[in-house]
């Protein structure tokens, strides 16, 4: 008996040994018009062994790109499409450059500040004001979420939008922030809409124990 970690390697492990060991046959047909029979016979069984490739576009063409893929490029058929290159698939990926500037309040995120840095280039107007209104509740909210044990102050919520923005957005009336009571509130009907549907199957589940209960209980 042989067992998968004596065999080689798959290149594409999703089509399965079988598939493999069908393209290692293919290779070694010395007849072109066969070889190519054959290629063809293959790439029908990987598209039914894989039908949610359908869906992808170019269906086809991903098929034949697979079949050089698993023959390590050795296989010399007739593709209708253009044999990929295998240096194409042995090159590294782009470095990812992540961001370097550190995040002054983790709890508020890197994306509130991003938006602070485009608020503070708008003129000067009604819809400056009400931005500056969402971005503190925003950043009332975000503590909460990550504090929910510590309550803040919103004068400490308002001298954070200035902080973040480098005093290029102010309020000065703390009332246009929520209560933390209402966040509280909200919180709390949202875990409650997560919850109730669990609570609601164990109280069924009680009512039909006690029912069953109350029946052996029954004279007969």
């Amino acid at each position: 008996m042989d067992y998968n970690t004596q065999l080689p390697k798959m290149i594409i492990p999703e089509y399965g040994r079988n598939i493999q060991q069908m393209i290692n046959f293919c290779c070694s047909i010395e007849d072109r018009e066969e070889r190519n029979k054959c290629a063809k016979a293959i790439i029908q069984v990987m598209g039914a062994l894989n039908p949610h490739l359908r869906d992808v576009s170019d269906f086809t063409h991903k098929l034949w790109d697979h079949l050089f893929i698993i023959s390590e490029f050795k296989l010399d058929v007739d593709s209708p499409y253009p044999k990929p290159n295998p240096e194409t698939f042995h090159t590294s990926p782009e470095i990812v450059n992540y961001p370097s500037k550190k995040i002054k309040y983790k709890h508020y995120g890197k994306t509130i500040e991003n938006i602070i840095d485009k608020a503070k280039e708008y003129p000067e107007g009604a819809e400056k004001e009400e931005l500056k209104k969402v971005i503190a509740n925003n950043l009332k909210k975000s503590y909460l979420t990550w504090n929910s044990k510590d309550l803040i102050s919103d004068d400490i919520i308002l001298n954070h939008l200035v902080e973040l923005s480098g005093g290029a957005l102010k309020l000065t009336d703390a009332s246009v922030l929520s209560s933390s009571n209402e966040w509280a509130r909200r919180q709390h009907q949202s875990q409650g809409q997560h919850q109730g549907p669990r609570h609601k199957h164990k109280g069924k589940h009680h009512n039909n124990r006690n029912r069953h209960q109350n029946n052996r209980n029954k004279p007969y």
